[in-house]
């Protein structure tokens, strides 16, 4: 190892380097803050830009309702009575034919019982024409009409003895009453016959008979089925309004059910947004109880009339397979999109000067400089926008909040 001596110049120097170390330290510190400083004014801050690319860009409206079926139905009682049983819940799932409420039956049973001895008492009186007295009347008539064929001979006879003058006028008068009145017995035999036959009176009456006893019994026995609620239709209730032994009127609504099948979504619209909706647009939509669950749905109509005092817009949509969490009522959100895009330059809100104008601009970065583009403005989504001219794909834009100015320098960073 070669030693310097401390006599020696350049050890003098060295110490005495050494002894001002810090000094030059600041020295050279400062020199490299100035030319840091001197080359960030002669190239620009850095900026972070975004390149403005393709892709798709859906525009919707976005409004607030609730979910609910088309129509409920509201079920009640046809005839008054006490209830015996109520044998469903509130919000139970309930199907066609369903038995939901009982009411004490026991009056309309005696009813059918007396109907239907009423029916059994007409049925047998037709049954005793037909067996019994329509026979006996034809049997009647028979012997009746035996009876004028002699009574017809013996006048016949006594008549012809007496214009030989063999026979008295008393008998010739004897022997006409009893033809007139065999006569009579076969009139009053066959009008017995026609009564008891199937287009005679009796037989009419009795028959009239067995009709409206069979009307009273078919009135009595859907009294009786009245007795027991059941469902119109598969469905949910989404309410109950009787207990077991409450006395319920006819006509007043026990439950409500709201059926199975298409439901729907009722929103408000702002009036502002009216000429973007159109029937059959499409739309997603999320109840506010569970946001990450989507579904789908339709516009399926729109009110003719505006809501004055909030100036909006009543707006259904069709909900063809709701999913299984969503309740009667629930506070839901919906997307309708009204217009969309596929493969458009697509630029972020964010990056636009005067977007309400109708000259908007963006700062774009051109060669290390922000340079003013005026550009053209097409589909407009929430949070994006078409650029339909004044820029290309992979240009450099900045944020409208950066601060730059326009002709200022600048590195762009592209994140």
């Amino acid at each position: 190892m070669h030693i310097i001596p401390s006599s020696s110049p350049l050890s003098r120097s060295a110490i005495k380097l050494w002894s001002h170390r810090w000094f030059i330290l600041a020295i050279v510190a400062l020199f490299g803050v100035g030319g840091w400083a001197t080359l960030r004014t002669l190239l620009g801050p850095e900026v972070v830009v975004e390149q403005i690319k393709r892709g798709n860009l859906v525009k919707t409206v976005v409004a607030s309702g609730h979910f609910e079926t088309p129509y409920r139905v509201e079920i009640g009682s046809q005839m008054s009575g006490i209830v015996t049983d109520v044998l469903v819940e509130e919000g139970q799932t309930v199907k066609a034919g369903q038995e939901l409420i009982r009411l004490d039956n026991r009056e309309v049973n005696a009813s059918v019982v007396q109907a239907e001895g009423a029916l059994a008492q007409a049925e047998a009186r037709i049954r005793q024409l037909n067996d019994l007295t329509l026979p006996a009347a034809k049997a009647s008539l028979a012997q009746a009409q035996a009876s004028l064929i002699d009574a017809q001979n013996t006048y016949d006879r006594t008549s012809s003895l007496f214009k030989s003058g063999f026979s008295p006028n008393s008998a010739l008068d004897d022997a006409q009453k009893n033809l007139d009145v065999a006569k009579a017995q076969v009139r009053n035999a066959e009008l017995q016959v026609f009564t008891a036959s199937p287009a005679g009176s009796d037989y009419v009456v009795a028959e009239t008979q067995v009709h409206q006893a069979r009307a009273n019994l078919e009135a009595t026995r859907s009294r009786l089925t009245y007795t027991t609620i059941v469902a119109p239709r598969d469905g949910i209730l989404i309410s109950r309004n009787v207990q077991k032994g409450s006395v319920v009127q006819s006509g007043k609504a026990l439950l409500v059910l709201a059926p199975n099948g298409i439901s729907q979504l009722v929103i408000t619209v702002d009036e502002k947004n009216l000429g973007l909706i159109t029937l059959g647009e499409k739309a997603i939509a999320s109840a506010d109880a569970f946001p990450d669950q989507k579904f789908e749905a339709k516009v399926s109509y729109i009110n003719p009339s505006v809501d004055i005092t909030r100036a909006s817009v009543e707006v259904k949509l069709e909900v063809a397979d709701p999913p299984p969490f969503l309740r009667q009522d629930m506070t839901v959100s919906v997307d309708i999109e009204v217009g969309r895009r596929d493969h458009a330059l697509v630029l972020g809100t964010r990056f636009l000067h005067d977007l309400q104008t109708d000259k908007p601009w963006v700062l774009a970065a051109d060669h290390g400089r922000a340079v003013k583009r005026w550009v053209k403005a097409g589909l407009r989504g929430v949070s994006d926008v078409e650029i339909l001219d004044g820029l290309a794909e992979g240009d450099m834009v900045i944020p409208s909040l950066s601060g730059t100015l326009s002709g200022q320098r600048l590195r762009p960073v592209v994140p």
